[in-house]
């Protein structure tokens, strides 16, 4: 297998993994994947707009957000209001339940994390993460996750 198409299907199997464990440890709070990253872009950076969120979403990046956020609004995770400013755009907020959500999904991404770090021990990530970078750099994913790397 060429060396290109053996990181295709690592990044793949990876992504894949990843997405199960996610998938698993959402399901007692009765949210997917991208609602979960939706309701963490809201934790980190509320009030927004659908169009913010829609930029930072790596998950649906591309695409329109709205049934992600029409299914949040419509568990009472997240309040949508009319903005002061401009009463053609609504601000997207999270509830109190939402904020508990968020919390708890934020918990499990700290453990993912820790497992991922544990994987690399001892390695060197950089050299890996800006190759894979490279990779998407331009791409809707790639301009999704520099949006929220430069948010902050």
């Amino acid at each position: 297998m060429r060396t290109a198409e053996r990181l295709r299907y690592l990044v793949l199997a990876v992504q894949r993994e990843g997405n199960r464990q996610l998938i698993a440890e959402l399901r007692p709070l009765g949210i997917t994947p991208a609602q979960s990253e939706a309701l963490r872009i809201l934790g980190d950076h509320a009030p927004m707009t659908l169009s913010d969120v829609g930029r930072m979403l790596v998950c649906e990046s591309g695409t329109n957000p709205s049934r992600i956020i029409d299914r949040l609004v419509d568990a009472g995770l997240v309040d949508r209001t009319v903005d002061p400013d401009d009463r053609r755009r609504a601000m997207l907020t999270l509830t109190a339940a939402g904020r508990d959500v968020e919390r708890a999904v934020f918990e499990i991404e700290e453990r993912m994390y820790a497992q991922l770090d544990a994987a690399f021990a001892g390695a060197d990530p950089d050299a890996l993460l800006a190759q894979l970078e490279r990779l998407v750099r331009g791409r809707p994913s790639g301009d999704a996750l520099a949006a929220r790397i430069a948010a902050g």
